[in-house]
């Protein structure tokens, strides 16, 4: 079975969106593919197991939480 998602984060500017995309950058994984598009950054992620692909996408999840707290500070 293949499982595919396509996540997209929006930001106030193209700079958070890099910014998240540079921080976030270590989790890519060759299931994983990034691009920003303006202040979009987008993210498509595809597996063979849901469990797997589940634990990505919460990964993924958790890690741009931390992210939005961290762009908070460069307002």
């Amino acid at each position: 079975m293949q499982i595919k998602a396509r996540i997209k984060f929006e930001y106030q500017t193209e700079k958070q969106a890099k910014i998240a995309l540079k921080s976030l950058h270590p989790d890519n994984t060759r299931s994983i593919k990034s691009h920003i598009m303006g202040n979009k950054l987008i993210y498509d992620i595809n597996g063979d197991s849901l469990n797997t692909f589940l634990a990505t996408v919460d990964d993924l999840l958790f890690c741009e939480m931390i992210v939005e707290k961290v762009l908070e500070f460069e307002k």
